[in-house]
């Protein structure tokens, strides 16, 4: 999973990039600190994996893994150029889903390249941006297709429609995101790399002071907008965050009770961003490696196994699984079979969150 970090210049990306996967990026207090996009690497902490280690004590431990890219802020005019616009919105083209960061608090000492805080504003001004980048696309993509048909080949005429629908929804000024596509629709949209069309998880970035107050007249204004859009919201202090990931396991969680807080920032983030894009992990565990894999909901086993590898789908004969509760309240795959908890599934099963699973091949 591929996130984008994106948002105005000076509303805490690279403060959080920094703080999430603690890879040191620049962080400065005016536009254009980050030109090229800062790229992290960062673990999804799962407890189960955790438990599975401590249970088979593995000689490797492998976390499923989220890429997160830092890119550039935009700026109004960047799909016509201004402040390199166009560089940093093919940087977001890359990415699997957006996290737009929006300033949610009031600072003298950190200036707003706009002058003041207003999240609406902010939100508006990059969504438009990435609409007008689509909206220039789009009128060359529907040139092309409209001489197909008029060469003569009548396949395009499905495909002729659901352009002209995205185009006139981001004529409106609307985010490609908002349209609902049937399943027949859906294989039109893969080569269009769409930038409104991108899952988007928006991050209300709070005051240090502001964890546990009420809610901010800011952070309703972006839950607002991202309702309307179906979009996610985690509220976050990027400076908070930035603490938290210089403390080691324990002070941590202590740090976190200390606040009132079941999770760190990175934490809601990960678990949102697998909710947006309907992924799930699925573990493999033994004495050799425990690791978790991500698949898409629905997943059915043969395409599971060939997550590991393609020979593993190739010759796929079945799936040997036990749910991680199972496996717990049992204490060891033996017991699990003994007490019927541990199935032998076919290439029909479709995976569920937290199976663990070993897969029967023969190629």
């Amino acid at each position: 999973m591929r996130l984008g970090i994106v948002g105005l210049p000076n509303v805490g990306k690279s403060t959080l990039f920094n703080a999430i996967t603690r890879a040191g990026a620049a962080v400065a207090n005016y536009p254009f600190c980050t030109i090229e996009p800062n790229v992290g690497v960062v673990a999804v902490p799962d407890k189960r994996l955790d438990a599975l280690a401590a249970m088979y004590h593995p000689e490797k431990y492998t976390p499923a893994l989220i890429e997160f890219v830092d890119i550039a802020g935009l700026v109004k005019g960047a799909s016509k150029g201004e402040g390199l616009g166009n560089k940093f919105l093919a940087n977001i083209r890359e990415v699997d889903a957006v996290v737009h960061v929006v300033r949610c608090f009031d600072d003298p000492n950190v200036i707003h390249v706009e002058g003041r805080t207003d999240p609406a504003r902010d939100i508006e001004t990059i969504n438009l941006e990435l609409i007008l980048s689509d909206l220039e696309y789009m009128e060359r993509r529907l040139d092309k297709t409209r001489k197909m048909i008029k060469g003569g080949d009548k396949k395009y005429h499905a495909q002729l429609v659901v352009e002209e629908q995205i185009y006139d929804q981001l004529a409106q000024g609307l985010s490609a995101r908002t349209l609902s596509f049937s399943e027949d629709e859906l294989p039109y949209l893969r080569d269009l790399f769409l930038l409104s069309l991108k899952p988007v998880l928006y991050v209300a970035n709070i005051a240090e002071d502001a964890l546990s107050g009420p809610e901010s007249p800011y952070v309703e204004a972006v839950r607002k907008i991202a309702s309307a859009e179906q979009a996610e919201v985690v509220q976050i202090s990027a400076r908070i965050e930035e603490e938290i990931a210089m403390l080691d396991a324990d002070e941590r969680q202590e740090f976190l009770q200390d606040l009132g807080l079941e999770e760190s920032g990175l934490d809601k983030i990960i678990h949102a961003g697998y909710h947006l894009l309907g992924l799930m992990s699925f573990l493999t565990a033994g004495t050799t490696e425990v690791r978790a894999w991500t698949i898409k909901r629905g997943t059915k086993a043969p395409q599971a196994a060939g997550k590991i590898h393609s020979d593993f789908e190739r010759g796929f004969i079945r799936a040997e699984v036990v749910s991680f509760n199972d496996l717990m309240a049992c204490g060891s795959h033996a017991a699990a079979r003994e007490k019927g908890h541990l199935r032998s599934e076919g290439k029909e099963y479709v995976m569920q969150d937290g199976d663990v699973v070993l897969f029967r091949f023969n190629v």
